[in-house]
């Protein structure tokens, strides 16, 4: 798996996601988690199949031998698992971009397309086992990453517990991942943006990617735009595959399997 085969040009699609009013976006119906997946149904490919609803219906007869039915459905929430990063060509394989790359290996992996262009930013929606998940990369740039993310979670009504985010991280070790279930922004602008649009609740998992300190006296914010070398890139994508299971561990399983299956994973070097 290559860091490079994850990133496509998005300049279109940015430039039509932050023309477009946020009325007009695309959205999906009031049973949209009920039509998730793309499944035969009956003999009829709709677009996504039923996955998470239950039926419950009651009959009753009056006087005159009429009988009401009534159903009430009961809908699953979807996990919102958002990378952070900015648009564009200029910020591909950047340091401050291992969100949208995360992102861009999970959507790869379990065969969501980031095809849609909503609340500003490019989304996916699919399945990982059976939880639905949206995919999200805010096409907003890094310091107002809130303004795509608190819209999408406003709108489906996502509890914060069910939102992970996934950005860069210069306090950790180059490659190195962790996994908390809540916590500040640590100075980081993007997840900044997104506290500050959840009304400053930081009551919400993140998974932070170490890119390491600037070497010497380089500033923080140049050394984050810089790309990664060769041999950085064979870390990701190690890195990347160690993500991928602790996401699918998390939903799955719950966050504590996942987290400590984060702390007790091996390096690279450590493997060879």
């Amino acid at each position: 798996m290559k860091l490079g085969s994850y990133t496509s040009s998005i300049a279109a699609a940015t430039t039509t996601c932050l023309s477009v009013p946020l009325k007009n976006l695309h959205s999906f119906s009031s049973l949209s988690f009920l039509n998730w997946n793309k499944r035969k149904v009956g003999g009829d490919m709709s677009p996504f199949s039923i996955r998470s609803a239950s039926l419950s219906a009651s009959t009753a007869e009056n006087s005159s031998a009429t009988a009401t039915t009534s159903s009430t459905l009961s809908v699953k929430k979807p996990w919102l698992i958002v990378g952070l990063g900015n648009p564009g060509k200029k910020y591909q394989s950047t340091r401050h971009n291992v969100g949208f790359e995360m992102v861009d290996a999970v959507a790869d992996s379990e065969g969501i397309p980031l095809s849609s262009v909503s609340f500003k930013a490019l989304l996916g929606k699919g399945y990982i086992g059976n939880v639905p998940v949206m995919l999200a990369k805010p096409q907003t740039f890094m310091n107002a990453s809130g303004e795509s993310v608190g819209a999408i979670v406003s709108y489906y009504k996502i509890p914060l517990k069910q939102v992970l985010l996934i950005y860069d991280d210069l306090d950790l070790p180059f490659a190195k991942l962790r996994l908390l279930p809540k916590g500040g922004h640590g100075g980081h602008n993007g997840m900044r943006s997104v506290i500050d649009h959840f009304k400053g609740s930081r009551d919400f998992p993140r998974l932070r990617i170490g890119i390491g300190r600037p070497p010497g006296k380089m500033d923080s914010a140049n050394f984050v735009l810089r790309p990664f070398s060769r041999q950085e890139h064979e870390e990701l994508d190690f890195t990347f595959q160690q993500g991928l299971e602790a996401i699918r561990i998390l939903l799955l399983e719950g966050f504590n399997k996942s987290a400590t299956f984060v702390n007790s994973a091996k390096s690279m070097e450590q493997y060879s």
